[in-house]
């Protein structure tokens, strides 16, 4: 499995490639099962519909790893806050205001239904594409909880100021219930899980130590002892500087890069060995033609000579065209 021996940090040329999102709306297949299932969430908790976008984009261009399709909301949705997706504006909560409200005891009952999704999956993949569990890392999710709602999360920032404990309080809701939710995923057979802390660079650094790296160290090290040998991604996005600390501090086996870090730098700066995955601009695989072709040419070439794992530095958008997609498929499996 090209994926795993990557993140036991082993160089596999060509690298092991899948992208973030690519299961969604750019695939016309996806909009058809979405329609029929509704609405995103519906489409989240029910397994058959899941396991099968899960599936799509490995069918169409043979990725070699599949990501569960789930979003990172699910569990505040499994801990009792209300979620809603409004269509054009992203999600909904009901901003938290006493984390006593939350439920875990009832958490793993309300996610049952994406850990039967990940049994499906695994049971209908081909045993070498690895399949990749997930969670939002805890400071991103509570950005949501906290906020109710995206953007640049203003009364998170100030709750972490003004409240620290409560935020701490609510972090480490999730931090306990994503072991358990991840646990379940790896059980239910996902060969290694990441990390999506896409909102830690909002974080100041004494903030992004106690709030980003703390939970992820405790997530690796209590994943390590349910799972010996479990693969774990970490995905600080926008940490800048502290990505260094990042990778030092938490134990993670590799590192999800966003667009705008440098993987040379990142390289120097971080313990050696380690396995960064990413971070080709989604806007060049947008673009197609030479923005593509030269932006895939310059990773691949500071890819070689490492473990790396090649994807995006952030999602698919829905107007990629799925040429662009297949075309960047066949610059990576042609890589010399």
């Amino acid at each position: 499995m090209k994926l795993r021996d990557a993140l036991a940090g082993r160089e596999v040329w060509p690298p092991p490639l899948w992208l973030m999102r690519q299961a969604g709306r750019y695939l016309p297949e996806y909009r058809a099962v979405r329609a029929k299932a509704g609405d995103f969430l519906s489409l989240c908790l029910n397994p058959e519909l899941a396991a099968e976008v899960t599936l799509q984009p490995i069918r169409k261009f043979g990725f070699d790893a599949a990501i569960l399709f789930s979003d990172i909301l699910i569990l505040p949705l499994a801990l009792g806050q209300g979620l809603r997706f409004a269509e054009g504006e992203g999600p909904r909560l009901p901003p938290l205001e006493d984390a006593r409200l939350l439920r875990p005891g009832a958490a793993p009952d309300a996610y049952a239904p994406v850990i039967e999704t990940v049994r499906r999956v695994r049971a209908a993949l081909p045993a070498e594409v690895a399949l990749i569990g997930f969670a939002g890392g805890p400071a991103t999710v509570a950005c949501y909880m906290l906020d109710g709602q995206g953007g640049g999360f203003p009364r998170t920032r100030r709750l972490a100021y003004e409240q620290p404990g409560f935020v701490r309080e609510v972090v480490e809701i999730l931090t306990e219930a994503s072991l358990d939710y991840l646990s379940a995923q790896i059980a239910a057979g996902a060969d290694c899980v990441m990390l999506f802390e896409s909102w830690a660079g909002i974080f100041p650094p004494a903030q992004f130590r106690e709030f980003v790296i703390a939970p992820t160290r405790r997530l690796r090290a209590g994943l390590a002892a349910r799972h010996p040998g479990v693969r774990v991604i970490g995905f600080p996005r926008l940490a800048g500087l502290m990505l260094a600390e990042f990778a030092r501090e938490t134990g993670v086996d590799a590192i999800g890069l966003d667009s705008v870090t440098d993987l040379p730098l990142a390289r120097a700066a971080c313990p050696p060995g380690t396995v960064f995955q990413g971070n080709l601009d989604p806007l060049a695989l947008r673009l197609g033609g030479a923005a593509l072709e030269e932006a895939a040419a310059r990773l691949l070439a500071q890819a070689r000579g490492h473990a790396h794992i090649l994807n995006l530095g952030h999602g698919i958008t829905p107007d990629v065209p799925e040429a662009h997609v297949a075309r960047l498929v066949e610059l990576v499996r042609q890589a010399r």
